[in-house]
């Protein structure tokens, strides 16, 4: 009981969490919405939010890219930094600029995902990724 109120950690749960991590929520930005907006692309391209005026096609484009692409790097832990700030610029301008003066109950998930992934971008991969085993 002493060691469950403790504030010490083994780097044993430090290593799982980060894994944890990882994989929950890499893998379900991955499914639940860059897969979505891949299956769905012909109707969103010429809708989806524009914030660089880049074009409508093109900023979809650079977000199926980061929430597959950089989410399974994110899942392998590899490049597991540069992936996570990919993912948090990309939710950081869902939250605050198109969920801007929503209710907070309509970009929660949105927070919830920037928050995890900005701890991931803080505390890197863990022992238990690829980026790990190659001791970077």
């Amino acid at each position: 009981m002493k060691k469950f109120f403790s504030t010490n950690y083994s780097e044993n749960a430090f290593n799982i969490a980060t894994l944890l991590l990882r994989l929950s929520f890499g893998l379900l930005i991955c499914i639940d919405h860059g897969l979505q907006k891949l299956i769905h692309f012909s109707g969103q391209q010429v809708i989806f939010f524009d914030p660089f005026h880049i074009g409508h096609r093109w900023s979809l484009v650079l977000v199926i890219v980061a929430e597959i692409f950089c989410a399974l790097l994110l899942v392998l832990g590899l490049f597991t930094r540069l992936a996570a700030l990919v993912l948090v610029i990309e939710l950081a301008i869902a939250v605050f600029l198109f969920h801007k003066g929503q209710s907070i109950a309509e970009h929660e998930l949105g927070i919830v995902y920037l928050t995890a992934f900005f701890s991931l971008l803080l505390v890197g991969p863990g022992k238990i990724s690829v980026d790990g085993a190659m001791g970077k």
